[in-house]
């Protein structure tokens, strides 16, 4: 018997008992769609971050005070502010470990660094035409901010270097927080010291940390000083861009070896962290990985539960083709073909099913996406997953080998029946 024929006879089966095929199918179908859909949100929340840290530019390291005996994630994912007293981070100063004017001029004196930004972050209440608000204040040094924030104007400039009352503000702070827009010009009184806006940022999304530079009032830092509570001559964090992205993983050790020996700790009682966007990366990108493999691992159960269902289909399509089984023996079918034809008719219920399965599955990571139910604070606005092109091969894959493994044991009980047992049974 050819395979066309046993494709034929296999195709067959399916088509006559609609109603039991579909209901085999849809176990199949499930599982293959919770997989697809889970791995799908989960490269899409990669690929989001990936897009988000390369909007910091790879080319910048971030100093901050206070050091993880973890590793450092927590204080990389909040941008490098980290402070002292939060679980994880050890410090023998007794108020928490500080940035000084001398750790900047350190950083700055490296050869492979082209611009350094001292950055001093609080929270203030910003009053206009008699409404207030709560916002994010972030003191920088104009001199070099603009080459490492990666910022862009919607309208106004930046910050210049003779600049003492003029600030930039986030889109949100500008359009949206009051009833009247926030226009360039315009001054606002910022915990109680008055302020002229020189300059609105373009929409940026939620970004790091919550509420990003939408949400943030942007001055230089000697101001910052006089509304935050950041003591004079002292910063929250420094940012620092790198001459070529290439050099980062170097610059990064030499500069904490300058700062080690400049504050005189070892790395048993280091106080201070130095991060960037592309380890930030590659540690969020293996959270994420693990996260969804895991995930991933518990959605294929259903796809397991959608095997039991096609074995089980698959026993009763033998018991109902027994006689048929009996004649194609008796005239002269090998066991070998009997086994490929059951073979097929469950590899046909994996691989529909998987095909199925993938449709259903990207739809439902597309509805997710669109409707923002995975919005988080890394992602920006409007989560988005990723359905790839090997995530559809691998998962059709999958699900015809699982269906194939299903009707292996109907299969073999259809090739051991015996011709003149078969042809007798009713």
């Amino acid at each position: 018997m050819k395979i066309a024929n046993s494709f034929k006879l296999s195709l067959n089966s399916i088509m006559h008992r609609r109603l039991r095929s579909w209901l085999t199918l849809l176990g199949i179908i499930i599982g293959v769609a919770a997989v697809v859909s889970i791995i799908s949100i989960g490269e899409g929340a990669q690929a989001s971050v990936s897009e988000r840290l390369s909007e910091l530019g790879a080319d910048i390291i971030t100093a901050s005070p206070g050091y993880s005996r973890a590793g450092g994630f927590f204080g990389a994912f909040r941008g490098g502010r980290e402070l002292a007293g939060r679980p994880g981070m050890e410090s023998d100063n007794e108020d928490g470990p500080i940035l000084t004017k001398l750790d900047a001029a350190i950083i700055r004196g490296n050869p492979n660094v082209e611009y350094v930004t001292e950055i001093v972050s609080g929270m203030g209440e910003l009053v206009y035409l008699a409404e207030k608000a709560n916002v994010s204040i972030e003191g920088v040094n104009p001199i070099g901010w603009r080459e490492t924030s990666y910022l862009k104007l919607e309208s106004g400039r930046f910050l210049g270097a003779s600049d003492a009352t003029a600030i930039v503000i986030g889109n949100r702070i500008a359009n949206d927080m009051f009833k009247q827009p926030i226009t360039i010009g315009r001054r606002v009184a910022i915990e109680g010291k008055s302020f002229t806006v020189v300059g609105i940022l373009e929409a940026s999304g939620s970004g790091f940390g919550g509420g990003g530079s939408d949400s943030t009032v942007y001055m230089p830092y000697t101001s910052a000083w006089e509304i935050t509570d950041v003591e004079k001559d002292t910063f929250s964090s420094i940012q620092a861009k790198v001459i070529q992205a290439e050099l980062v993983e170097e610059t990064t050790v030499q500069i904490t070896q300058s700062l080690m020996l400049s504050r005189k700790v070892t790395e048993q009682d280091q106080d201070f962290s130095i991060t960037s966007s592309q380890a930030m990366q590659e540690q969020i990108a293996e959270t994420t990985q693990t996260l969804t493999l895991f995930l991933g691992a518990i959605a294929a159960i259903s796809l397991l539960v959608g095997a039991v269902g096609v074995a089980n289909s698959m026993f009763t399509s033998v018991l109902e083709k027994t006689k048929l089984i009996g004649i194609l023996k008796a005239l002269g079918t090998k066991n070998r073909e009997i086994l490929t034809i059951f073979m097929i008719e469950s590899g046909l219920f994996g691989f529909v099913g998987g095909i199925l399965g993938v449709i259903l599955g990207t739809l439902i990571s597309i509805a997710i996406g669109s409707v923002g139910i995975i919005d988080m604070p890394m992602m920006g606005r409007g989560g988005s997953t990723l359905v790839s092109p090997q995530l559809v091969i691998v998962a059709i894959a999958i699900s015809t080998i699982v269906g194939i493994v299903a009707g292996i044991l109907p299969a073999r009980a259809a090739a051991k029946l015996k011709p003149v047992e078969a042809l007798r049974y009713e």
